[in-house]
């Protein structure tokens, strides 16, 4: 198929690029000049593994092109893909200016030659699929008044389930595709799109290869309502999972029981699964706090009160704290010590910044007086590009973010960091405290390495040996 996607962020790209290897021709548009010429070149303006090698695959067979001009690509397509950026107002609501612009574009851009499948891609509030069609009829009748009624379009929500870091696997090979269509003609042409990945007829790029027991993938067909509520009620659940295992990860600390212990024994039970059950200093990213104030905003304008939603807001946000209140009771003054973050980015295998915890918990140290050394494997240059006033020292590896410092946090649980020479750092440093953030470590081989080793929720102590009961000697009646 012909397809154009408006928008090259993570989704726009990712999605674009995934279409392409799969055998459609797709032309990505954006209005920042500068972004498509990097595209242009191969070179990614974000960081996502495996994203340029599936790009430069892609293009060498012809089927992706980057440009600024969206006539000409929305003319010759059979699906246009909205996948602008939707980034809250100060009232928690979902900024559509960006949506509203591609939507009239688009409506300026068609002609009667074919149908056409409008797709929302941006995660957009409840009822944006009905201010789609709403605003691409406007843009036909614009520019196009004569043909208003002989030009055909379908309107489709398609949201994404990318997580970044792994958006390029998630896109090949997802839990489940979400479709939601007011007709069948617009239902039939995203089943024949996404048909190879349903199938899963497609070879694996180099890098990304399929999981071993993936069959099918099931294909959710919806209202074009539900499907917008599917992706809020998704995010806003994972969030509240997490939310859920800090809450039970600092009860776990005052009544002395050991809470990655209690999160495996509790996601064993199918009903609630593994999955997101990590205690830590709390989620951030571009997604998760946007789409809850966004679901938040609209149970409001329905008169509905959603406790649990903004409970999961202030749980999140008071968790960062808790490595601050670590740090004090390790070293109980933290005006003039030094602290050192192992990582920046938001979450590992990423650079984005969106929402960091990194960046509360530094601003957090500076206002309270301490010096604050960073080390990130990638996030570091867009942390200098993005907070030129933020008064961190940049480190070149983790042992120079020991050497010296009064502290170490662990707030990015990359790979690199798991395999760490515990005793190096805490030989190098002034004083050996190590606040695990995201639970990577052993806490006995820590404290073994000579560290004052703080987790979350963890009560670190050895375990003493089983007694065997020595049988009685004489029997008494």
């Amino acid at each position: 198929m012909q397809v154009t996607v408006i928008g090259t962020g993570y989704v726009g790209s990712v999605t674009g690029a995934c279409l392409a290897y799969l055998g459609h021709h797709v032309t990505c548009v954006d209005t920042d000049a500068a972004k498509i010429a990097r595209w242009k070149m191969g070179q990614s303006p974000i960081y996502e593994p495996y994203l340029e090698e599936l790009i430069a695959r892609a293009a060498r067979i012809g089927g992706i092109e980057f440009t600024t001009e969206l006539s000409d690509a929305a003319r010759n397509s059979d699906v246009i893909f909205i996948a602008v950026g939707t980034p809250p107002l100060p009232n928690g609501s979902a900024n559509l200016s960006y949506l509203e612009a591609a939507a009239r574009s688009i409506g300026s851009a068609m002609d009667d030659s074919r149908f056409r499948v409008v797709v929302n891609k941006s995660t957009v509030p409840v009822g944006s699929g009905n201010l789609v069609e709403t605003l691409v009829r406007e843009g036909i009748t614009e520019a196009h008044p004569a043909a208003r009624n002989k030009i055909r379009f379908g309107v489709a929500s398609n949201p994404e389930f990318l997580r970044e870091g792994c958006a390029v696997s998630d896109s090949l090979y997802p839990d489940r595709i979400v479709v939601g269509a007011s007709d069948e003609r617009t239902l039939g042409i995203m089943l024949e799109l996404y048909r190879p990945v349903v199938k899963q007829t497609f070879d694996s790029p180099p890098g990304v290869p399929r999981p071993p027991a993936l069959g099918q993938v099931p294909l959710v067909s919806t209202s074009l309502t539900s499907a917008e509520m599917i992706k809020y009620a998704a995010n806003a659940f994972l969030a509240m999972k997490i939310g859920f295992a800090n809450e039970m990860a600092n009860i776990c600390e005052r009544v002395g029981a050991e809470a990655t212990e209690v999160m495996l024994g509790i996601g064993l039970d199918s009903r609630i699964g593994a999955k997101f059950l990590n205690a830590g200093v709390g989620w951030g990213g571009s997604c998760f706090g946007k789409d809850i104030q966004a679901l938040l905003q609209t149970a409001s304008e329905y008169g509905y009160s959603t406790r649990l939603l903004q409970a999961s807001l202030d749980v999140n946000t008071a968790q960062r704290q808790v490595a601050i209140q670590k740090l004090q009771e390790k070293l109980y003054i933290l005006k003039g010590r030094t602290i050192g973050l192992l990582g920046l980015a938001f979450k590992p295998d990423t650079d984005d910044l969106r929402d960091a915890p990194s960046l509360q918990i530094a601003e957090r140290l500076l206002q309270m007086g301490a010096r604050v050394k960073a080390y990130d494997p990638i996030a570091m240059r867009a942390c200098r590009e993005l907070y030129p006033d933020l008064k961190i020292r940049y480190c070149e590896s983790a042992l120079e973010a020991a050497q010296g410092s009064d502290a170490l946090v662990v707030v990015t649980e990359w790979n690199e960091f798991r395999g760490l020479p515990l005793a190096e750092l805490a030989a190098a440093m002034a004083q050996p405290v190590l606040v695990d953030g995201r639970n990577i470590f052993s806490a006995e081989a820590a404290m073994a390495a000579g560290f004052d080793y703080a987790g979350m929720g963890r009560c670190p102590r050895p375990r003493e040996p089983r007694r065997e009961v020595e049988p009685s000697s004489s029997v008494t009646t």
